[in-house]
Formats: C-alpha cells, sequence, structure tokens
C-alpha cells in the first residue's frame, strides 16, 4: 500500500523530532521514519545519560517557542556562566556570560530528556506519523514526488524527504550526494564524573599534547569530561581501570577539581570532519550530522542541527498550500540560509584542531600568543563570548 504525506523525515533523534515539532502548526502531513526508536518514544535511562550537550541560548530558546524546553527538568541542567580556555604552553583566554549579553553561556543538559520531550510531543500532534522502528531500503524520486520503500514493504510517498539520520546518512548516500573530509586520527571519550570540588559553573578546556580536554559542569557535583584524543592514546585511557582514568583525567587539569570518580561508564567514538556536497537537491534537504560533522573542541554540532531545522521549519511552514515543498528553487533558499554559519564554524574548528596538534616550537608559541593577545583585547573577546552563546556576533 502507498501511504501519502508531504513531508517524510527519515531519523527520529535531535535534528530529525525537533523539525517534527516545529511543523506542528503547518498544513504538512509528516511521516518520521526511525530504525533505532520503538513508539511511542525512546525509554527513561537509567542514572544520567553519557550523551550531554552544551545547548546555547539560542537553542534555548528555539526549543522554548516549540514549547519543549521549559518542560524539561531544569534540575538535571547547568548554566555555564564562565568559560576558561587553557593552551599548551601559557595561553589563556576566559569568556563571561555577561560579556555575551547573555545570564549563561550555554546550558549543559543530557540528550536524552530533551529527545523523550519531543517524541511526548510529536506523538501528540495530528499532523504526524511515526513509523519506528522502520528502516528504509529505496528511495524513488520522480518529477513530482518521492518514494521511501520501507524493509517491510510499505512505501511512503511525499513532495519531499528530509534526511535527519546522522553523518552516516542512509539518504544522502542513497540519493548520491557525495562528502567531502577526513578522519582526525582521534577518538573523543565521554563520561560523566563526580569531583570533590564544586565547578562554579565554569567550562573548563585544554589543548593539550595528548588532545583536547573539556570539562562541562553538570548540576551537583559533576562535570562531563570529553577527551579528544590520538587513537593510540584514546585506546590507552579505554583501557585503564576506573580509578586510574579518574587520576589521569584529574591531573590532566591541574586537579582544578580535586579528585573524580565515574559517574557513567566511559564512551569513545571515532572524530571526522564532514561536509555534503549540497544540502539540497531536487525534492530533498539534510539536516544535522547527515549535512556537517563537526570536531567536537567548539561544542556547537548540535546547535547547529537546531538551526537548520529552524530555517527549514520556517521555510516550509510559511508555504501556501498551491506550493510546492520539493520545489529546488524553494530548497535552494534553504541551502542558502544555511551556507555560511556551518562552514564558519567547520573550518575554524577544523584549523584550531590541526593548529594545536601541530608539535612545531614555534608554531607552538604563535597559537600561545594569539589566545593572551585575544584575552587582552575587549572587542574581540566580547564578540566570542557572543558567538559561543548565540551563535551571531
Amino acid at each position: 500500500m502507498n501511504e501519502k504525506f508531504d513531508l517524510i523525515i527519515i531519523g527520529g533523534g535531535l535534528a530529525g523530532a525537533t523539525l517534527a515539532v516545529a511543523l506542528r502548526g503547518s498544513r504538512l502531513a509528516v511521516a518520521l521514519i526511525d530504525s533505532a526508536i520503538s513508539a511511542p518514544g525512546p525509554v527513561k535511562p537509567a542514572g544520567w545519560d553519557t550523551r550531554i550537550y552544551a545547548y546555547t541560548p539560542a537553542s534555548a530558546r528555539f526549543l522554548q517557542t516549540l514549547g519543549v524546553w521549559d518542560r524539561l527538568d531544569h534540575d538535571r541542567l547547568c548554566a555555564v556562566e564562565r568559560m576558561q580556555v587553557h593552551g599548551d604552553g601559557g595561553g589563556r583566554l576566559d569568556f563571561e556570560a555577561r560579556d555575551s549579553g547573555c545570564a549563561e553561556l550555554a546550558w549543559i543538559g543530557e540528550s536524552a530528556p530533551l529527545l523523550r520531550e519531543l517524541w511526548e510531543s510529536l506523538t501528540r500532534q495530528h499532523n504526524v506519523t511515526v513509523f519506528a522502528p522502520a528502516m528504509p531500503k529505496a528511495f524513488t524520486r520522480r518529477d513530482d514526488s518521492v518514494d521511501i520503500i520501507l524493509k517491510d514493504g510499505r512505501i511512503l510517498s511525499a513532495a519531499l524527504v528530509v534526511g535527519a539520520d546522522g553523518r552516516d546518512s542512509w539518504l544522502r548516500q542513497a540519493a548520491g550526494i557525495g562528502t567531502h573530509g577526513h578522519l582526525y586520527d582521534q577518538q573523543a571519550i565521554v563520561a560523566n564524573l563526580r569531583v570533590t570540588t564544586p565547578h562554579q559553573k565554569i567550562a573548563r578546556q585544554w589543548f593539550r599534547a595528548d588532545g583536547v580536554l573539556a570539562w562541562l559542569p553538570l548540576p551537583g557535583e559533576r562535570i562531563s569530561l570529553v577527551w579528544s584524543a590520538p587513537d593510540d592514546i584514546a585506546a590507552t585511557l579505554m583501557a585503564l581501570p576506573d580509578d586510574e582514568f579518574c587520576q589521569q583525567a584529574a591531573e590532566a587539569g591541574g586537579k582544578a577539581l580535586g579528585d573524580f570518580a565515574i559517574e557513567t561508564p566511559r564512551a569513545a567514538f571515532a572524530l571526522r570532519f564532514m561536509r555534503a556536497e549540497s544540502i539540497v537537491a531536487p525534492r530533498l534537504a539534510l539536516v544535522g550530522d547527515a549535512a556537517h560533522a563537526i570536531h567536537p573542541l567548539s561544542g556547537h554540532g548540535i546547535n547547529l542541527g537546531f538551526q537548520d531545522v529552524r530555517a527549514l521549519a520556517g521555510l516550509l511552514g510559511a508555504t501556501g498550500s498551491w506550493e510546492d515543498i520539493g520545489d529546488y528553487a524553494l530548497l535552494r533558499r534553504y541551502a542558502r540560509a544555511r551556507a555560511e554559519e556551518p562552514l564558519l564554524l567547520q573550518y575554524t574548528t577544523d584549523g584550531l584542531a590541526r593548529l594545536f596538534a601541530c608539535h612545531d616550537p614555534l608554531i607552538a608559541k604563535l597559537r600561545n600568543a594569539g589566545l593572551n593577545l585575544t584575552a587582552r583585547l575587549p572587542v574581540a573577546a566580547r564578540l566570542l563570548a557572543r558567538y559561543a552563546a548565540n551563535g551571531t556576533v
């Protein structure tokens, strides 16, 4: 049987679920396909979620307009009021929330509670039909529509399909959209840790010879650790017993937060720079990690996805009943709106990752001098703080 919709979203993670919710007041009939989540939505994890994000104030405001942000348990969110960035040779740069004109630079919080709230919303929407768990098998594009054939034989048709299915996007590959990028030969090790010294709502980051280390404040005496280390060092760190890993992680930051203890098990994932050759094609658009993968040192990956969704939902939601939402000219407006910010952040973070991975002594002196010089230029520091908080200057 062929089921007809206006829009098909492939991927029910944060980007895909947010797009579905953002279209709740539109005229569009939406199908959401996800292969990993079972309807009516993701189950609540026990304890703390290892997947932690830094949500910018701009993202929080967007989620607030969707009625989702205020429903989160704010006792499980921590505001970042200051950020300290340490170079590998005495360089240092500090950001203050007040310099950005905001009460906080970011909110540090788990992925799972936000995803649950998004699914709570979308499963109550009259214009969304959920297919989960369901796996797409084939993609067919015609002049006036697209078909997604599921592995169970069902066929879904729509004017537009959106890929929100991650950096290894099935839809992007099925549509033949190429990518540019490279592996960093690094692993990001993530874990939630208990600390013995209050973090004072300060996010801390170190550029070290063994990678980029970040401590992100969580509620109570907890932090989320993200250690982006070369593959061999990451393998050694992952093989350590918990107490030895905690000792090394604490010492890597000069024991600024005292001793550490494991709150959630460690996990590791390969780091990759990836940029789709195009985020739109006739009757197709990409959002989030399906469009661009970024080094985690900036903390902006998920926020780029939310801004993709905001731009695309605003465009689609404003169309009239006589307009074709899969029209390539319309979709190119979305591509133009999202051309600058992802490009800027991707290549800035890529450049920083490469710069601090270079062990030439002269380069080391220059990069640390650059951090110190920026710190002494109030206008530059204020602009950086504003961008860190809002994604705009």
